[in-house]
């Protein structure tokens, strides 16, 4: 497992949850969920904010967790979520009813996939171990003596 990556993909996604929680346009716009003016919609943001809620306390548990087992249960709930999104965002109903055109369930579709691509990767991939020639620390060399 790679911690480095993991708590870096927790911190984005915490910070990330957080903006949007402060300001649901974040997601909404890219989302195709806004008014046309680029306004967010009371109802729209009421939904937005229990996403945007757990994915900072998702983020947050990747970033702050104590150990592996607690890095990598964190880890999962963030790939669930990101799987959820995927299939729910890019399964909308066609834009007749207002929601999301199919340009904007395919966006939806890479980033969620993309982010928990992410994660995955975290959880397959090692730290990094120095095995290069060039990440060792040389050996002293002693001086030769005159």
């Amino acid at each position: 497992m790679n911690r480095t990556l993991l708590r870096l993909t927790g911190a984005a996604t915490a910070v990330y949850g957080l903006a949007v929680t402060r300001r649901p346009a974040l997601l909404a716009r890219p989302s195709g969920l806004a008014a046309p003016d680029g306004t967010v919609p009371a109802p729209v943001a009421a939904c937005i904010s229990p996403l945007a809620l757990r994915d900072a306390a998702c983020g947050l548990a990747m970033l702050l967790a104590p150990d592996d087992r607690s890095l990598r249960t964190a880890t999962l709930l963030r790939i669930a979520a990101d799987l959820g999104d995927a299939a729910l965002l890019s399964g909308a109903v066609p834009a007749v009813t207002g929601l999301p055109t199919a340009r904007y369930r395919a966006a939806a579709l890479v980033v969620s996939l993309g982010w928990g691509a992410l994660s995955v990767a975290g959880l397959l991939r090692p730290d990094r171990v120095p095995d290069r020639a060039s990440d060792r620390i040389p050996e002293r060399v002693p001086d030769p003596e005159p």
